[in-house]
């Protein structure tokens, strides 16, 4: 059975923030994400981390932008300078919360000048911090209507055209199941790529049981892979209570 790991940003959503890691730690978890987690002072967020024994694994980039534009515009052609400012901040939040990943989220955009600017973008981050993990992630445009990277054989594209070590695929199951039809399928295709893995049923984003995914069957063959990292459980419980949704886990 895989490593399962909390985002924080959907389980124990029903507690004020920093109540949270003592409630994932309680649950069984040693690992949690956190989408963004730029309203609290790192400092604080460190130390609910450390008092629960708990790795962050992920956190999103850039962070929200508070004056109302879109969240997220890697891929938005002249929006380079904005992009590397809000790195070096994300950085800075890496430096005090060492998450082991950082998802650069690409923005809503289309063409092939997005692609490009993407590229590019990319491989400055990768470049300015050898030593962090970034990830893409294709988004499912139900969701994410307009969103750039909205398939997985293009995030494989960029992937080989950004050509760094430190730059890899995030799968998640929801949006796989809903881009591509097969989440099984696509994780056989694409596990040679993913450096992160987050789980939750489709089409409802609830907790794995219900949907046409057969988890027990995906977690086996993540556990058959060469993938040794952890699978995030990034769902919005069904249950008034995250606790009452876990029972998947068994």
């Amino acid at each position: 059975m895989p490593k399962f790991a909390a985002n924080i940003s959907l389980l124990f959503s029903e507690l004020p923030y920093l109540d949270r890691f003592q409630a994932a730690a309680a649950a069984g978890f040693e690992a949690v994400e956190i989408l963004f987690p730029y309203e609290t002072a790192a400092k604080e967020t460190q130390r609910a981390l450390l008092a629960n024994g708990l790795e962050l694994l992920l956190i999103n980039a850039p962070p929200p932008n508070y004056t109302g534009g879109e969240p997220g515009y890697a891929a938005i052609p002249g929006g380079e300078d904005r992009f590397q400012r809000d790195i070096r901040r994300v950085l800075r939040y890496a430096d005090v919360l060492r998450p082991g990943i950082i998802h650069v989220m690409a923005g809503y955009e289309k063409g092939e000048e997005a692609l490009q600017t993407f590229v590019r973008n990319l491989k400055w981050a990768a470049d300015q911090a050898p030593q962090q993990q970034f990830t893409i992630e294709p988004l499912n445009s139900g969701d994410q209507p307009g969103y750039f990277l909205d398939d997985f054989n293009l995030a494989r594209e960029i992937l080989a055209a950004v050509e760094r070590p430190n730059v890899g695929l995030q799968y998640d199951a929801y949006h796989a199941q809903l881009i591509h039809g097969d989440a099984a399928k696509v994780w056989d295709e694409f596990s040679a790529n993913t450096v992160h893995v987050q789980i939750g049923a489709a089409p409802s984003r609830s907790e794995p049981g219900s949907g046409p995914v057969d988890f027990d069957a995906l977690f086996a063959a993540i556990d058959a892979s060469a993938y040794d990292g952890w699978v995030s459980a990034e769902y919005n419980p069904s249950t008034a209570r995250t606790e009452d949704s876990l029972g998947w886990m068994s």
